[in-house]
């Protein structure tokens, strides 16, 4: 059985909640990449600010292996919406700032 979920620490709010393709001729609204916060987080601490998974990690108040998971799982979504022509919304998740 899983443990409790542990609320993850986030800097800030995201200052923008949603990202589209540019839709040359598409009348139909394109598929969502749903991007959590606390992964938001994650994506923005490693990859923008460059910090290590153990800083990071400590940061956002949570075990590494728990980080690296975060991040995996919002690589996946991204890379998807990218690959695929999706809108990613910024949304939910088990977050305090």
């Amino acid at each position: 059985m899983p443990g409790r979920r542990r609320c993850r620490r986030v800097g800030f709010p995201p200052p923008f909640t949603s990202f589209r393709p540019a839709a040359a001729g598409r009348v139909d609204e394109p598929e969502e990449a749903i991007l959590s916060v606390d992964e938001f987080e994650a994506v923005r601490l490693k990859d923008l600010e460059g910090l290590d998974q153990n800083e990071c990690a400590a940061m956002m108040e949570i075990s590494q292996p728990t980080f690296h998971r975060l991040v995996v799982c919002a690589r996946r979504k991204i890379a998807d919406a990218l690959t695929h022509g999706k809108t990613i919304k910024i949304e939910g998740g088990n977050y305090r700032f």
